[in-house]
Protein backbone atom coordinates (compact mmCIF):
# COMPACT_ATOMS: atom_id res chain seq x y z
CA UNK A 1 0.00 0.00 0.00
CA UNK A 2 1.35 3.50 -0.58
CA UNK A 3 2.71 5.83 2.33
CA UNK A 4 2.81 9.39 1.77
CA UNK A 5 4.90 11.82 4.31
CA UNK A 6 1.98 13.57 5.65
CA UNK A 7 -1.48 13.40 5.14
CA UNK A 8 -3.46 16.61 5.16
CA UNK A 9 -7.08 15.81 6.38
CA UNK A 10 -9.64 18.94 4.66
CA UNK A 11 -9.03 20.61 1.09
CA UNK A 12 -10.46 24.11 1.96
CA UNK A 13 -7.87 27.50 1.96
CA UNK A 14 -6.03 26.22 5.03
CA UNK A 15 -5.53 22.52 4.16
CA UNK A 16 -4.44 23.75 0.60
CA UNK A 17 -2.23 26.63 1.22
CA UNK A 18 -0.48 23.97 4.07
CA UNK A 19 -0.21 21.21 1.58
CA UNK A 20 2.03 23.47 -0.97
CA UNK A 21 3.93 24.79 1.78
CA UNK A 22 4.74 21.16 3.16
CA UNK A 23 5.48 20.28 -0.65
CA UNK A 24 7.84 22.85 -0.70
CA UNK A 25 10.20 21.50 1.96
CA UNK A 26 9.92 17.94 -0.28
CA UNK A 27 7.03 16.19 2.08
CA UNK A 28 4.95 13.83 0.12
CA UNK A 29 1.58 14.94 0.66
CA UNK A 30 -2.22 13.55 0.51
CA UNK A 31 -5.22 16.17 0.79
CA UNK A 32 -8.17 14.00 2.03
CA UNK A 33 -11.42 16.21 1.43
CA UNK A 34 -15.18 14.68 2.86
CA UNK A 35 -16.23 16.57 0.01
CA UNK A 36 -15.23 18.86 -2.81
CA UNK A 37 -12.05 20.55 -2.37
CA UNK A 38 -12.90 24.29 -1.57
CA UNK A 39 -16.92 23.97 -1.54
CA UNK A 40 -17.26 24.69 2.34
CA UNK A 41 -16.30 27.53 4.02
CA UNK A 42 -13.68 28.99 2.05
CA UNK A 43 -16.12 29.35 -0.91
CA UNK A 44 -18.86 30.92 0.87
CA UNK A 45 -16.36 33.20 2.55
CA UNK A 46 -16.89 37.62 1.24
CA UNK A 47 -12.86 37.68 1.52
CA UNK A 48 -12.36 40.60 3.48
CA UNK A 49 -8.67 40.42 4.69
CA UNK A 50 -9.59 42.06 8.25
CA UNK A 51 -6.93 42.32 11.06
CA UNK A 52 -7.66 45.37 12.94
CA UNK A 53 -8.63 45.82 16.08
CA UNK A 54 -12.57 46.12 15.82
CA UNK A 55 -13.20 42.46 14.82
CA UNK A 56 -9.98 40.65 15.29
CA UNK A 57 -9.24 39.31 19.44
CA UNK A 58 -6.11 40.80 21.15
CA UNK A 59 -5.15 37.44 21.12
CA UNK A 60 -4.61 36.30 17.54
CA UNK A 61 -3.87 40.15 16.02
CA UNK A 62 -0.05 39.70 15.28
CA UNK A 63 -1.05 36.48 13.53
CA UNK A 64 -4.12 38.00 11.64
CA UNK A 65 -1.09 41.26 10.68
CA UNK A 66 1.67 38.74 9.95
CA UNK A 67 -0.54 37.36 7.19
CA UNK A 68 -2.07 40.62 6.49
CA UNK A 69 1.39 41.05 5.62
CA UNK A 70 2.08 37.60 3.41
CA UNK A 71 -0.43 38.71 1.15
CA UNK A 72 0.66 39.91 -2.16
CA UNK A 73 3.30 37.23 -2.10
CA UNK A 74 1.13 34.41 -1.26
CA UNK A 75 -1.24 35.58 -4.36
CA UNK A 76 1.62 36.37 -7.20
CA UNK A 77 3.07 32.60 -6.46
CA UNK A 78 -0.47 30.84 -6.55
CA UNK A 79 -1.49 33.01 -9.52
CA UNK A 80 1.90 32.17 -11.17
CA UNK A 81 1.50 28.44 -10.61
CA UNK A 82 -2.31 28.06 -11.45
CA UNK A 83 -2.98 30.91 -14.29
CA UNK A 84 -5.89 32.22 -11.99
CA UNK A 85 -6.51 35.50 -11.33
CA UNK A 86 -7.87 35.77 -7.61
CA UNK A 87 -8.73 39.36 -7.56
CA UNK A 88 -6.60 40.78 -4.60
CA UNK A 89 -7.61 44.57 -4.06
CA UNK A 90 -6.17 46.95 -2.22
CA UNK A 91 -8.36 50.23 -2.36
CA UNK A 92 -9.28 49.95 1.01
CA UNK A 93 -12.38 50.00 3.63
CA UNK A 94 -14.57 52.24 4.65
CA UNK A 95 -16.02 52.05 7.81
CA UNK A 96 -19.13 52.89 9.53
CA UNK A 97 -18.94 53.23 13.37
CA UNK A 98 -21.29 54.79 15.95
CA UNK A 99 -18.86 54.52 18.84
CA UNK A 100 -14.68 54.90 18.30
CA UNK A 101 -13.27 51.67 19.10
CA UNK A 102 -10.10 51.77 20.75
CA UNK A 103 -6.65 50.55 18.86
CA UNK A 104 -8.23 50.79 15.73
CA UNK A 105 -5.69 52.34 13.25
CA UNK A 106 -8.10 54.26 10.71
CA UNK A 107 -8.32 57.73 9.64
CA UNK A 108 -11.28 59.32 10.32
CA UNK A 109 -13.10 61.16 7.11
CA UNK A 110 -15.28 63.81 6.10
CA UNK A 111 -18.74 63.85 4.91
CA UNK A 112 -16.94 65.34 1.60
CA UNK A 113 -14.22 63.11 1.23
CA UNK A 114 -16.25 60.19 1.86
CA UNK A 115 -18.79 61.46 -1.22
CA UNK A 116 -15.69 61.84 -3.26
CA UNK A 117 -14.06 58.52 -2.70
CA UNK A 118 -17.76 56.80 -3.26
CA UNK A 119 -20.62 58.71 -4.93
CA UNK A 120 -23.04 56.36 -4.54
CA UNK A 121 -23.37 56.28 -1.16
CA UNK A 122 -25.97 57.73 1.33
CA UNK A 123 -25.73 60.18 3.40
CA UNK A 124 -23.54 58.97 6.64
CA UNK A 125 -25.65 59.06 9.79
CA UNK A 126 -22.04 58.29 11.47
CA UNK A 127 -18.68 58.57 11.49
CA UNK A 128 -16.26 57.49 8.73
CA UNK A 129 -12.85 55.85 8.69
CA UNK A 130 -10.71 54.35 5.77
CA UNK A 131 -8.68 51.47 6.59
CA UNK A 132 -5.80 50.13 4.55
CA UNK A 133 -7.51 46.17 4.18
CA UNK A 134 -7.36 44.36 1.08
CA UNK A 135 -10.02 42.17 -0.14
CA UNK A 136 -9.46 38.44 -2.14
CA UNK A 137 -12.28 36.54 -4.32
CA UNK A 138 -12.30 33.57 -2.07
CA UNK A 139 -13.52 31.06 -4.87
CA UNK A 140 -11.04 32.03 -6.94
CA UNK A 141 -8.20 31.94 -4.29
CA UNK A 142 -9.45 28.61 -3.86
CA UNK A 143 -9.51 26.95 -6.96
CA UNK A 144 -6.06 28.70 -7.66
CA UNK A 145 -4.61 26.89 -5.06
CA UNK A 146 -6.04 23.49 -5.94
CA UNK A 147 -4.57 24.05 -9.52
CA UNK A 148 -1.02 25.38 -7.71
CA UNK A 149 -1.42 22.01 -5.37
CA UNK A 150 -1.68 19.54 -8.64
CA UNK A 151 1.22 21.75 -10.04
CA UNK A 152 2.96 20.52 -6.92
CA UNK A 153 1.90 17.27 -7.05
CA UNK A 154 -0.09 17.20 -4.19
CA UNK A 155 -2.40 14.14 -3.96
CA UNK A 156 -6.21 14.58 -3.78
CA UNK A 157 -8.50 12.49 -2.71
CA UNK A 158 -11.79 14.05 -2.61
CA UNK A 159 -15.56 12.86 -1.72
CA UNK A 160 -14.57 10.47 1.12
CA UNK A 161 -14.73 11.64 4.99
CA UNK A 162 -12.03 10.65 7.86
CA UNK A 163 -13.74 9.38 10.33
CA UNK A 164 -10.70 8.35 13.20
CA UNK A 165 -6.81 8.33 13.06
CA UNK A 166 -5.20 5.10 12.49
CA UNK A 167 -2.80 4.43 14.88
CA UNK A 168 0.32 2.03 15.63
CA UNK A 169 1.91 2.02 19.16
CA UNK A 170 0.02 5.13 20.10
CA UNK A 171 0.99 6.91 17.66
CA UNK A 172 -0.30 8.64 13.94
CA UNK A 173 0.17 5.68 11.43
CA UNK A 174 -2.99 7.22 8.74
CA UNK A 175 -5.90 7.67 8.56
CA UNK A 176 -9.14 5.47 8.25
CA UNK A 177 -12.09 6.88 5.93
CA UNK A 178 -15.41 6.03 5.00
CA UNK A 179 -14.39 4.10 2.13
CA UNK A 180 -10.85 2.85 2.95
CA UNK A 181 -7.36 3.64 4.86
CA UNK A 182 -4.41 5.94 3.76
CA UNK A 183 -1.21 6.03 5.76
CA UNK A 184 1.67 8.43 7.01
CA UNK A 185 3.47 8.80 9.75
CA UNK A 186 1.78 12.49 10.44
CA UNK A 187 -1.44 13.56 10.00
CA UNK A 188 -2.56 17.44 10.15
CA UNK A 189 -6.32 17.70 10.96
CA UNK A 190 -7.86 20.72 8.65
CA UNK A 191 -11.44 19.99 8.38
CA UNK A 192 -12.76 23.01 9.49
CA UNK A 193 -16.24 22.65 11.29
CA UNK A 194 -15.63 19.11 11.30
CA UNK A 195 -12.31 18.88 12.98
CA UNK A 196 -14.22 17.53 15.94
CA UNK A 197 -15.27 14.51 14.60
CA UNK A 198 -12.28 12.46 14.23
CA UNK A 199 -11.68 10.40 16.78
CA UNK A 200 -9.93 9.33 19.20
CA UNK A 201 -9.69 13.63 19.73
CA UNK A 202 -12.67 15.48 20.20
CA UNK A 203 -11.62 19.37 19.60
CA UNK A 204 -14.60 21.46 20.09
CA UNK A 205 -15.23 23.23 16.62
CA UNK A 206 -18.58 24.15 15.32
CA UNK A 207 -20.33 24.93 12.71
CA UNK A 208 -21.35 28.98 12.97
CA UNK A 209 -23.52 29.52 9.82
CA UNK A 210 -23.18 32.62 7.84
CA UNK A 211 -25.26 33.82 4.95
CA UNK A 212 -25.03 35.96 1.95
CA UNK A 213 -26.08 37.52 -1.69
CA UNK A 214 -24.42 38.45 -4.55
CA UNK A 215 -25.67 41.25 -7.13
CA UNK A 216 -25.01 42.62 -10.41
CA UNK A 217 -26.14 45.65 -12.07
CA UNK A 218 -25.91 48.73 -9.64
CA UNK A 219 -23.61 51.33 -8.85
CA UNK A 220 -20.11 50.64 -9.15
CA UNK A 221 -17.95 50.52 -5.71
CA UNK A 222 -14.46 50.76 -5.10
CA UNK A 223 -14.48 50.15 -1.39
CA UNK A 224 -15.13 47.56 1.04
CA UNK A 225 -18.30 49.09 2.98
CA UNK A 226 -18.81 47.89 6.80
CA UNK A 227 -21.44 49.24 8.65
CA UNK A 228 -22.86 47.57 12.16
CA UNK A 229 -25.89 46.03 9.76
CA UNK A 230 -24.12 44.90 6.61
CA UNK A 231 -20.87 44.87 4.89
CA UNK A 232 -20.22 44.74 1.05
CA UNK A 233 -17.56 43.61 -0.84
CA UNK A 234 -17.16 44.59 -4.57
CA UNK A 235 -15.40 42.09 -7.27
CA UNK A 236 -13.48 43.86 -10.11
CA UNK A 237 -16.01 42.96 -12.47
CA UNK A 238 -18.48 44.41 -10.95
CA UNK A 239 -20.46 41.99 -8.92
CA UNK A 240 -21.00 43.12 -5.13
CA UNK A 241 -21.34 40.64 -2.29
CA UNK A 242 -23.59 41.76 0.85
CA UNK A 243 -23.51 39.98 3.96
CA UNK A 244 -23.47 38.78 6.83
CA UNK A 245 -25.51 36.27 9.29
CA UNK A 246 -23.66 34.52 12.56
CA UNK A 247 -25.65 32.33 13.95
CA UNK A 248 -25.39 28.76 15.62
CA UNK A 249 -27.71 26.66 13.15
CA UNK A 250 -25.89 23.10 13.34
CA UNK A 251 -24.82 21.89 10.16
CA UNK A 252 -27.95 23.86 8.50
CA UNK A 253 -26.43 25.54 4.96
CA UNK A 254 -30.00 26.60 3.96
CA UNK A 255 -30.83 30.22 3.13
CA UNK A 256 -33.84 32.33 4.34
CA UNK A 257 -35.52 34.50 2.38
CA UNK A 258 -36.38 36.87 5.35
CA UNK A 259 -33.33 37.00 6.35
CA UNK A 260 -31.45 37.76 2.56
CA UNK A 261 -34.25 40.56 2.24
CA UNK A 262 -33.18 42.06 5.30
CA UNK A 263 -29.56 42.11 4.33
CA UNK A 264 -30.55 43.75 0.93
CA UNK A 265 -32.58 46.01 2.35
CA UNK A 266 -29.34 47.03 5.13
CA UNK A 267 -27.34 47.40 1.70
CA UNK A 268 -29.62 49.51 0.11
CA UNK A 269 -29.79 51.84 2.73
CA UNK A 270 -25.85 52.51 2.43
CA UNK A 271 -26.04 52.62 -1.83
CA UNK A 272 -29.55 53.77 -2.49
CA UNK A 273 -28.62 52.45 -6.26
CA UNK A 274 -28.09 48.76 -5.34
CA UNK A 275 -32.32 48.73 -5.32
CA UNK A 276 -32.06 48.22 -8.90
CA UNK A 277 -29.39 45.73 -9.05
CA UNK A 278 -30.56 41.97 -9.61
CA UNK A 279 -29.53 39.57 -7.15
CA UNK A 280 -27.57 36.45 -9.01
CA UNK A 281 -26.80 34.27 -5.47
CA UNK A 282 -27.28 33.77 -1.75
CA UNK A 283 -25.92 30.82 0.25
CA UNK A 284 -24.78 30.12 3.31
CA UNK A 285 -21.20 28.85 4.57
CA UNK A 286 -20.50 27.58 7.89
CA UNK A 287 -17.49 29.03 9.42
CA UNK A 288 -15.50 26.84 12.07
CA UNK A 289 -15.72 28.27 15.09
CA UNK A 290 -13.96 27.71 18.68
CA UNK A 291 -15.67 28.42 22.29
CA UNK A 292 -12.70 31.04 22.59
CA UNK A 293 -13.16 32.42 18.71
CA UNK A 294 -9.38 31.46 18.34
CA UNK A 295 -8.12 28.73 16.22
CA UNK A 296 -6.69 25.74 16.91
CA UNK A 297 -3.14 24.85 16.15
CA UNK A 298 -0.26 22.78 16.40
CA UNK A 299 0.96 19.58 18.22
CA UNK A 300 -1.96 17.35 19.69
CA UNK A 301 -1.25 14.42 22.55
CA UNK A 302 -1.00 11.85 19.89
CA UNK A 303 3.00 11.76 18.21
CA UNK A 304 2.38 12.67 14.54
CA UNK A 305 -1.15 14.37 14.97
CA UNK A 306 -1.14 18.21 14.22
CA UNK A 307 -4.30 20.31 14.13
CA UNK A 308 -5.15 23.64 12.18
CA UNK A 309 -8.42 24.27 12.25
CA UNK A 310 -10.86 26.93 14.40
CA UNK A 311 -10.19 29.74 12.13
CA UNK A 312 -14.26 30.99 12.42
CA UNK A 313 -14.52 34.09 10.36
CA UNK A 314 -10.60 34.33 9.62
CA UNK A 315 -9.98 31.58 7.23
CA UNK A 316 -9.11 33.88 3.86
CA UNK A 317 -7.27 35.99 5.99
CA UNK A 318 -4.73 33.39 8.35
CA UNK A 319 -4.00 31.18 5.28
CA UNK A 320 -1.17 32.32 4.31
CA UNK A 321 0.34 32.60 7.91
CA UNK A 322 -1.12 29.37 9.01
CA UNK A 323 0.34 27.45 5.96
CA UNK A 324 3.72 28.93 6.35
CA UNK A 325 3.84 28.30 10.68
CA UNK A 326 2.47 24.89 10.69
CA UNK A 327 4.57 23.57 7.92
CA UNK A 328 7.46 24.57 10.54
CA UNK A 329 5.54 22.94 13.24
CA UNK A 330 4.81 19.72 11.02
CA UNK A 331 8.50 19.36 10.08
CA UNK A 332 10.25 19.96 13.85
CA UNK A 333 11.07 23.90 13.44
CA UNK A 334 10.23 26.25 16.04
CA UNK A 335 7.54 28.40 14.33
CA UNK A 336 8.05 32.26 13.97
CA UNK A 337 5.18 33.23 15.81
CA UNK A 338 3.85 32.31 18.80
CA UNK A 339 1.59 29.52 18.67
CA UNK A 340 0.46 29.18 22.33
CA UNK A 341 -2.43 31.05 22.82
CA UNK A 342 -3.75 28.69 19.81
CA UNK A 343 -2.36 25.25 21.46
CA UNK A 344 -4.81 22.39 21.07
CA UNK A 345 -4.38 21.21 24.20
CA UNK A 346 -6.16 23.98 25.74
CA UNK A 347 -9.21 21.73 24.64
CA UNK A 348 -7.77 18.43 24.11
CA UNK A 349 -9.95 15.41 25.89
CA UNK A 350 -9.13 12.07 24.40
CA UNK A 351 -12.95 10.34 22.81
Amino acid sequence: MRTWDVIIVGGGIIGLSLSIALRKRGAEVLVVERGEPGREASHAAAGMLCDCAIETPAALQPLAGASARMYPEFVLELQDESGVNVDLRDQGTLLFLSHPVHGLEAEEISAARLAELEPALAGAKCAAFYLKERSVDPRALTAAALKAAKHREVDISSGTAVTSLLLSDDRVAGVTTDKTRYQAPVVVNCAGAWAGQILPHQFPTRPVKGQMLCVVGGPGLSHVLRASEVYLVPRSDGRVLIGSTVEEAGYDKRTDADTIQRMHRAAVALVPGLERARVIESWAGLRPGTPDDLPILGVTGTPGYFVAAGHFRDGILLAPVTAHVMAQVVTGMKPELDLTPFSPARFERPG
